[in-house]
């Protein structure tokens, strides 16, 4: 696995987070937590299986009008570095079986910044294609929406 980036293949967000690590990765792995901030507001999120480990599940749901749930992070973890990193695919499920339809592998990364955390959001894809897919579907907008979420929660329990 490589944190290269290829921008030909990725996509990067980041941001610096005013809070500590430990409040950071809470968001991100607490599921409680995790559903504040996944999706766009007004958007809701549901966390299905956050199975923190190499070869977990990763399943989420969207309710994007405030009624029925709907498949939306159907994964399974690669890696899972307390407090520094979190890698993701959704060319896997759960227990490293093959998906149905793989689109991208996401590395988030948290490292110390004198105000609080620098987080890193890379995402792989396999090839110019579902990169160019994913730009045009909202990339930045959608995953600067919640990175921003993401911050607000933190910030607020720092």
């Amino acid at each position: 696995m490589t944190d290269t980036a290829r921008p030909d293949l990725d996509l990067t967000i980041s941001r610096i987070i005013r809070a500590p690590r430990p409040v950071v990765w809470r968001a991100w792995t607490d599921p409680a937590s995790f559903e504040q901030w996944w999706v766009p507001a007004p958007s809701r999120c549901r966390v299905v299986d956050m199975e923190l480990r190499p070869g977990g599940a990763f399943t989420t749901q969207i309710s994007e009008d405030g009624g029925e749930f709907v498949p939306h992070i159907s994964g399974c973890f690669l890696a899972v570095d307390e407090l520094e990193r979190i890698v993701f695919t959704n060319s896997l499920v759960g227990g490293w079986r093959p998906a149905e339809q793989p689109f991208m592998t996401a590395i988030i990364t948290l490292n110390d910044h004198p105000t609080g955390t620098e987080y890193v959001a890379h995402v792989m894809h396999k090839n110019n294609a579902d990169r160019n897919t994913h730009e045009e579907m909202g990339f930045y907008d959608g995953w600067g929406t919640v990175t921003e979420q993401l911050a607000e929660l933190a910030e607020r329990h720092a």
